[in-house]
């Protein structure tokens, strides 16, 4: 679902946070308990495993990064692999939950879609590493943060594919689920494709899906 950019020499920088979902005893912790300074760590961890990959990141290089020392990290999170699995596990977590909402919240599947382009395309040029991240070290996941993203991931698939049959009921649900990863593919290409400014680029991802959906 994702592409990789090269990040090097690159100063790992505090990115605004994703709209988070709460999450449950299958997934990880309440939203109370995302404080600022546990989401400041992943996303200064997000731009260093993007850039030099997850085996390439110590302890102690992440806390320096953060400003403290690698053991204090242990306060926030009990090992790198539990860091990763929140990273991922959170992402999924957030697009699902705000692509739900934004169907939710549209008048047809026409609008349901748009709103969904729109959701993607912010999520993608806001969070670049996270996209670098998820593609590079799925396989560094322990097993169950890794069967959680696999049926986060499915289920945000079925949001779109629901609305693309909606839209187009000659499609079965693998013609449409084909045509969500499709789409996907263009949208997440922002760590390699965007080359121009992101109102910019954020105006030629919208054309191009709405194209490739039959929206324009």
């Amino acid at each position: 679902m994702v592409a990789v950019i090269p990040l090097a020499g690159r100063e790992p920088r505090v990115r605004p946070p994703a709209p988070r979902a709460p999450r449950n005893g299958t997934g990880g912790t309440n939203l109370e308990l995302v404080t600022p300074r546990r989401q400041q760590i992943l996303d200064i961890a997000a731009e260093l495993f993007a850039a030099r990959g997850f085996h390439g990141v110590s302890v102690a290089e992440l806390g320096s990064a953060c400003g403290v020392s690698g053991p204090a990290l242990y306060k926030h999170f009990e090992s790198k692999d539990a860091m990763l699995a929140e990273m991922l596990v959170s992402i999924s977590e957030t697009l699902l939950s705000e692509g739900r909402s934004r169907v939710g919240s549209a008048a047809g599947p026409r609008e349901a879609l748009t709103a969904l382009i729109e959701w993607h395309i912010e999520f993608a040029l806001a969070h670049r590493p996270l996209i670098v991240v998820q593609d590079r070290d799925w396989s560094n996941l322990p097993d169950a943060a890794r069967e959680r993203v696999r049926a986060l991931q499915r289920s945000y698939v079925d949001v779109w594919a629901t609305q693309l049959r909606l839209l187009d009921d000659r499609l079965g649900p693998e013609a449409s689920r084909t045509r969500a990863h499709v789409l996907f593919g263009l949208l997440n290409s922002t760590p390699h494709s965007g080359r121009l400014p992101d109102p910019q680029m954020h105006d030629v991802l919208r054309e191009m899906a709405h194209g490739a959906l039959g929206l324009a």
